[in-house]
């Protein structure tokens, strides 16, 4: 006996009826419509001037069919067709089909982004009203921002290019996406996100931080927040990003990278000066109560940006560990990781406060095994905007030579379709004294057939151009054309909502 060779070309297909693939998705949508979600698309995203006139229809129904399944667990365009399957059209009224739902996504430009911004915000705020998603967000708000290099491995995803990155504590240069996420939490909370930013994967950590956290600091401030702490790593400690958290009211805890300034600063703090503090090592003496462990804190007061018109004084808070490289050494060898900070807590407390800012990492899990965790190059075919728009009816009677990597939707019609010939010379169906007028089409300038027997020559009566005319380009764009077909308001709405 021996197993059969080939594999078996079939799959598992979820089509019964009868039963709900996504049953968790009734209470997410229904506490989504609750809070306006759909309202807040109706009057923030618009569409003026579409490729495909169906694509910018509906966007409320689109927008929440896409939520939906991004909730769950679809990462493309393809998995989209998890709120379709199986009974679920029975628990939702009005979802779409993917390739109409990506049709919709190609019309987004920058604005329609920021259109979504705004929306996240409104949405966001109805949320804490309702609900305790922010629990305590009138004692304290920490906002986190932070980011990190998600790969792709298309050679023409827009964006995509060699960042810097750690893998297995070790500076690797990769090509990505650089998306930037700003977080809020409080102490009994667990964190949302509250803005996030797509960048070129070359961007650095700190580009576009000080705007974006303003961004998030300012819906904080209007669900109840006084006491706002905004915490960050070394890439935003920066005089932009700390006088911009200044001018909003809000407290700051970002890391210093360690110069000069920040060197002789810490040769000035005492031996007596430093206080042991909790690390997973610490234990405590049985004796006297004190702590032992070889984590000490201490502070003092210094003057950053010095140089600058963004100088600042604040307190440094240090902390040093013993170097386990120099374990047997005479004398300890210690690191230090300095921070900066306005934060009135005790020094020991302040230091625990800042070392939470790595709960942001747990939202970046969530994202990377959610909706970051596929993102498919402008090379796959799922993806090309002519893959769902439709041909012309009427098209040029020279057809476009095949294209070695694409092959694009053919031109319209000129005028001269219907007085020329559509078959090439010797056929049947030849038109004796028709011809062709359209140019020739293809990847050079002979490219292409020409059909017709009769030349016609026509005369450039324009202006001479002194300026010798551009090179164009090798491809040519495809044409898209826009479907004449009315709009049907639908959302993605439970049929019994709670």
């Amino acid at each position: 006996m021996r197993l059969s060779h080939s594999w078996r070309t079939d799959g598992a297909v979820f089509d019964d009826e009868n039963l709900v693939s996504c049953a968790g998705l009734i209470p997410v949508m229904a506490l989504a419509e609750q809070a306006g979600l759909s309202e807040l698309l109706d009057d923030h995203v618009r569409f003026t001037d579409e490729r495909v006139r169906s694509g910018g229809a509906n966007p409320a129904g689109k927008l929440t069919s896409i939520i939906a399944g991004l909730a769950a667990g679809a990462d493309s365009i393809d998995d989209l067709q998890v709120v379709r399957s199986g009974g679920m059209k029975k628990v939702f009224n009005f979802v779409y089909a993917p390739s109409t739902l990506g049709i919709h996504l190609r019309e987004f430009t920058h604005g329609h982004v920021r259109q979504l911004d705004a929306v996240l915000t409104r949405h966001l705020l109805a949320l804490v009203q309702g609900t305790d998603l922010l629990k305590g967000i009138e004692v304290q708000a920490r906002v986190d921002v932070d980011s990190l290099l998600r790969p792709v491995y298309g050679h023409q995803k827009q964006g995509a290019s060699f960042g810097h990155t750690k893998i297995a504590n070790r500076q690797v240069l990769r090509k990505g996406l650089s998306p930037l996420a700003v977080t809020i939490s409080t102490p009994d909370a667990a964190p949302v996100l509250a803005a996030v930013r797509l960048r070129a994967g070359k961007a650095g950590s700190g580009r576009g931080a000080a705007g974006i956290v303003v961004q998030a600091i300012n819906p904080a401030k209007k669900a109840g927040a006084t006491n706002i702490l905004v915490r960050g790593d070394s890439a935003y400690g920066n005089g932009d990003v700390i006088n911009a958290v200044i001018k909003t009211g809000a407290k700051f805890s970002f890391v210093l990278p360690k110069n000069q300034s920040v060197n002789q600063a810490i040769a000035t703090i005492p031996d007596d000066a430093w206080t042991p503090v909790h690390s997973p090592g610490a234990v405590q003496d049985p004796d006297t109560g004190e702590l032992i462990s070889d984590a000490e804190v201490a502070e003092i007061s210094y003057t950053a940006f010095a140089s600058t018109k963004h100088h600042v004084t604040a307190r440094l808070i240090l902390r040093r560990v013993k170097d386990r490289n120099h374990l047997d050494a005479l004398f300890p060898v210690w690191r230090y990781h300095p921070f900066f900070t306005d934060n009135t807590e005790q020094v020991t407390d302040a230091d625990i406060t800042h070392r939470q800012h790595a709960i942001v990492e747990s939202v970046f899990a969530d994202l990377i095994d959610g909706p970051w965790a596929h993102q498919p190059s402008d090379g796959f075919p799922r993806t090309r905007p002519g893959r769902y728009s439709r041909r012309s009816p009427t098209t040029c009677s020279a057809p476009p030579a095949p294209s070695p990597r694409r092959t694009w939707a053919r031109p319209a019609a000129p005028p001269c379709a219907d007085k020329s010939s559509t078959s090439p010379p010797g056929s049947p169906d030849h038109k004796a004294g028709g011809s062709c007028t359209c140019p020739r089409t293809g990847l050079t300038p002979t490219a292409g057939k020409a059909y017709g027997t009769t030349p016609v020559t026509t005369v450039d009566k324009s202006p001479p151009n002194p300026r010798p005319p551009r090179p164009q380009s090798r491809y040519q764009e495809p044409t898209v054309e826009k479907l004449d077909r009315p709009a049907t308001p639908a959302r993605l709405r439970p049929i019994n909502p709670l």
